[in-house]
């Protein structure tokens, strides 16, 4: 589990063959989990300055792996005697979201996000939501997309300071919109309780 607040910005050594080389501050250990851009990754291999990980077929085919390159936010794994901060952040990237419009404000920046019209239903005004790893709020919904307000400091110590028109970025929804609708399209389909017929029925098949 994560909380969206980035621990440091890492630089990208190389990526080849489904293996993640980075550079960074950060001792990881073998079999770590960390968030690259808000993708959660496992600790292969151990440098003197930095480390590796390797990305499942899976996660390749969600998410934009052009942004696998240069420099990265990182986060590693809460741990039980972290302080909690940020929100819930699994590290499952739902989907890739595009910057359409960024607006100078007076004390802060708008980005205007597009992403899928079928995510929209898991965005919530004022409710939680991860863009390339950093834990943000949202202020408003449209039908294929949202929008953010970024204050100053966000700005400068991540590298959505660095967004332009055009961006992709990864999206995580917020976990419990997911939960949420996941148990009320299921509850319908859940398996009846067995009637008294249904158990005569079966001990006569003995």
């Amino acid at each position: 589990m994560f909380t969206g607040l980035i621990r440091e910005i890492a630089v990208v050594k190389k990526y080849q063959n489904n293996i993640l080389s980075i550079k960074a501050k950060h001792k990881a250990k073998m079999g770590d989990s960390i968030a690259i851009n808000g993708v959660c990754l496992t600790v292969i291999a151990l440098h003197s300055d930095g480390f590796d990980l390797e990305l499942a077929d899976e996660t390749r085919d969600i998410i934009d792996e052009s942004k696998l390159k240069g420099e990265v936010h990182i986060e590693p794994a809460m741990s039980l005697n972290d302080r909690f901060e940020g929100h819930i952040v699994q590290g499952h990237i739902d989907c890739i979201g595009v910057v359409k419009r960024i607006d100078k404000r007076t004390n802060g920046v708008d980005f205007i996000i597009e992403v899928d019209e079928k995510y929209i239903k898991y965005i919530v005004p004022k409710g939680s939501i991860t863009i390339d790893g950093v834990s943000l709020t949202v202020n408003d919904v449209y039908d294929n997309g949202f929008r953010l307000t970024i204050i100053p400091h966000t700005l400068r110590e991540t590298l959505i300071k660095n967004y332009v028109v055009g961006s992709k970025i990864n999206i995580e929804t917020d976990l419990f919109a997911r939960y949420i609708e996941h148990i009320l399209n299921n509850r319908t389909k859940a398996k009846k309780s067995m009637s008294w017929s249904d158990i005569d029925a079966m001990s006569m098949g003995y």
